[in-house]
């Protein structure tokens, strides 16, 4: 039998506002497999966005655990887990966050300084994940100078470059058109057959039943 990427068990979540607690995420138990694309759905204030940072290493459960290629990452300390981070996930964000200062190639290039990369290499493999997203010929173009479409291909190179074990994708086709929103939805899907192991948070239903069609 396989074993899974992530194993979550029994999962608990609460935060404390004054005297009330607010319970968020109530006993979350699920597997995925390497090379799974799964979409999150839920409606507002249902706790995708709370699941989603806690597969993202950016916050903790309450309770319960979170393993990861077979690691427990529930109770790492906060440089541990920036570690995880940089380390096994990519982020793909709604707003795309990237540096406005910074050219595509230097926001891929980014989160490779963290892991120690020499120049050299950061720039020869940002250019590569670029060009995977069809954006080579933009590398020098800062964020005000590209589209919306043209900026998530961007934040997805980014999310890319240091080969990450899951891509994280938080509502990425929120601010975008239609058009370019399937044009983004081909990419995750040609990840996807690359072998990525891809999990989308979306209130989009034509987008969730399209991954269910691509795997039932």
């Amino acid at each position: 039998m396989t074993n899974p990427l992530i194993e979550v068990n029994n999962l608990y979540k609460f935060y404390k506002m004054g005297d009330q607690t607010i319970d968020v995420l109530k006993g979350i138990q699920f597997q995925i497999l390497a090379n799974e694309y799964i979409a999150l759905m839920g409606p507002s204030g249902s706790g995708k966005s709370t699941l989603m940072n806690i597969l993202g290493c950016l916050d903790s459960p309450s309770s319960g655990s979170y393993i990861l290629k077979g690691n427990n990452v529930s109770n790492l300390d906060d440089e541990e887990l920036a570690k995880v981070r940089n380390q096994e996930i990519g982020f793909v964000f709604q707003q795309f966050n990237l540096l406005p200062r910074l050219s595509a190639l230097e926001n891929v290039a980014l989160p490779m300084i963290y892991s120690g990369v020499d120049k050299a290499t950061r720039l020869r493999r940002a250019e590569e994940m670029l060009a995977k997203v069809q954006l080579k010929h933009r590398i020098h173009h800062k964020p005000n100078e590209l589209s919306g479409g043209q900026c998530q291909r961007v934040a997805i190179a980014r999310a890319l470059v240091n080969h990450p074990s899951i891509l994280l994708a938080d509502e990425p086709t929120g601010n975008l058109d239609s058009k370019t929103s399937e044009e983004i939805m081909t990419i995750f899907e040609e990840l996807h057959s690359a072998g990525h192991t891809i999990i989308l948070v979306t209130h989009e239903e034509d987008i969730a039943q399209k991954l269910n069609e691509l795997f039932v």
